[in-house]
């Protein structure tokens, strides 16, 4: 059974993937025994794999989602340089931590163009490069606010509920896994969401504790996500274990979602 979750020398890349639950997710795939491309922005990536030294099993690399007229030349370059990868992660977002009157029109476009359209474009650059070779695993990052609306009364002042931003671009992620799921079904390429519930940085959880057991309180289990349970959720997407899976949603929330 253990082989059906390898990854011995399968090359994934992760878009966004130095951030709190990016690393966790790289981690194990890693552990796993895939090679892993770890895009971000800036120095971002460098720093992660030089933090966390892997050094060797994962190459850092830098790629501005907001740029929309660069992300061809990045997927085709990243192709040629290391083929058509076994699987794609998409992490990427962009909200801006303010109440809802102040969203600016093209702060709400910009969101877009990084949570959405960014991932469009590199879901099918890539699913297309998998289909010729008939056979992928493209993951995409939702959540659970792309599922469900925040419920204000659990965000006390200051604290800001979760952007409308943020939850639109992530219930156009899900409607987005299911065609590109659909699409390149015939091809054996699979695409599917994860919507991650209540995974607050530790720095959250340190700072705001009354907030934090608002968060308890609300999710049937009692607690909140821990980094390795989301990375889980991936190697199983990106496995043989998850072959007959494509168009779907798994919602990793701890019921928060159920109810």
């Amino acid at each position: 059974m253990n082989s059906l979750f390898a990854l011995e020398n399968r090359d994934i890349w992760v878009i966004g993937g130095a951030g709190y639950l990016g690393t966790a997710v790289i981690q194990l795939l890693v552990q796993h025994g895939a090679k892993v491309l770890c895009v971000d922005l800036g120095e971002r990536a460098a720093a992660m794999v030089a933090r966390e030294k892997l050094a060797g099993r994962v190459t850092p690399a830098s790629f501005e989602a907001a740029d929309g007229r660069a992300t061809g030349n990045f997927i085709e370059s990243c192709l040629k340089e290391r083929g058509t990868p076994a699987g794609l992660v998409i992490m990427t977002y962009k909200s801006f931590p303010k109440p809802m009157r102040q969203l600016l029109p093209e702060e709400f476009d910009e969101a877009n163009q990084v949570g959405l359209t960014s991932t469009f474009m590199l879901a099918r650059g890539v699913g297309e490069a998998m289909g010729e070779k008939k056979q992928g695993s493209i993951v995409i990052f939702s959540s659970m606010y792309g599922t469900v609306a925040p419920d204000p009364g659990m965000y006390p002042p200051p604290i800001n509920p979760n952007p409308i931003e943020y939850g639109v671009v992530k219930a156009g992620l899900q409607q987005m896994a299911r065609y590109l799921g659909v699409h390149w079904a015939p091809q054996n390429v699979r695409c599917n969401s994860i919507s991650p519930g209540p995974f607050p940085f530790p720095s959250q959880q340190e700072t705001n504790p009354e907030w934090m057991k608002k968060i308890q309180a609300r999710c049937p289990m009692g607690r909140v996500g821990q980094s390795k349970e989301i990375a889980g959720s991936v190697v199983f997407l990106l496995s043989d274990a998850s072959t007959y899976i494509t168009g779907h949603n798994l919602a990793v929330d701890g019921g928060w979602t159920a109810w």
